[in-house]
């Protein structure tokens, strides 16, 4: 893909999102889950991080947490510099609104809109306009500038996830969340998805933190985070998907001994 006009963000050595020593417990007594166990990871600007691991290791919820989706218990989430548990609701669904992209597995595109409605629909909500040079830029980075004034009946399941990649990188925000975002396509239109989250961050500067189970999406990422048992237990750059896959077999091997 070629070089777009708009260029990358000057470099901010401040990390885009960050946990330090992050605890996140669910229920109490004999319910009690300690999803998260004082978890400390940090994520580059301007890097596409994946974060692995078994069902039930807390990948999900680190995400969560991070995006100011769910609260901490103890220890600290930050989006650059701001401390979300200080956030009151309003300011934190301000940020949410103004810093952070997400894209999940479901689409949840408004069937009624256009493609470039569902896109601009969060800027509209927040009472912004679109910044017209960096919405063409998104838009031709994700191959849909002749896709816009159609609906999502209309749309392939591909095409639909690449509206909700162009939703989330529409408002420019710090960073982006991608939760299992290629779970719903098939191979090639998932590889499509992220090769436009690799451009994103290739080409536009942009922050992206992918939640997956799959060594070949992992592989499309700068470094992958290794989660299990709630806990950070290795990280790979430079990524494979032999790789990927070699280590996710050796936790699963390691599992029963973590365990006593």
């Amino acid at each position: 893909m070629s070089q777009r006009s708009s260029s990358p963000r000057s470099p901010v050595t401040e990390p885009a999102a960050r946990a330090t020593n992050l605890t996140k417990v669910y229920g109490t007594g004999q319910t009690r889950v300690t999803a998260l166990d004082e978890v400390s990871v940090e994520f580059a600007r301007s890097r596409f991080t994946a974060v692995m691991g078994p069902s039930g290791s807390g990948k999900s919820t680190l995400m969560h947490c991070l995006a100011g989706l769910d609260g901490v218990t103890s220890g600290s989430a930050r989006i650059g510099d701001t401390e979300l548990a200080q956030l009151t609701d309003r300011q934190l669904t301000a940020l949410r609104r103004e810093k952070v992209g997400f894209v999940f597995q479901g689409f949840n595109l408004l069937p009624t809109l256009t493609a470039l409605e569902n896109i601009t629909l969060p800027l509209r909500i927040g009472g912004r306009r679109p910044d017209a040079g960096w919405l063409d830029t998104v838009v031709g980075t994700v191959g849909l500038a002749d896709r816009l004034d159609h609906r999502p009946a209309e749309l392939s399941g591909g095409q639909q996830q690449r509206v909700a990649v162009a939703r989330a990188l529409a408002s420019r925000p710090d960073i982006v969340f991608a939760d299992e975002p290629t779970g719903n396509l098939d191979s090639r239109s998932g590889a499509e998805v992220l090769g436009f989250l690799r451009d994103s961050v290739r080409e536009l500067g942009q922050t992206v933190v992918m939640v997956t189970h799959d060594p070949v999406a992992a592989a499309h990422a700068d470094r992958v985070v290794f989660l299990a048992d709630g806990r950070v237990v290795d990280e790979l750059h430079e990524p494979t998907s032999g790789a990927v896959l070699d280590r996710m077999l050796q936790f699963e091997a390691q599992a029963p001994a973590r365990r006593h």
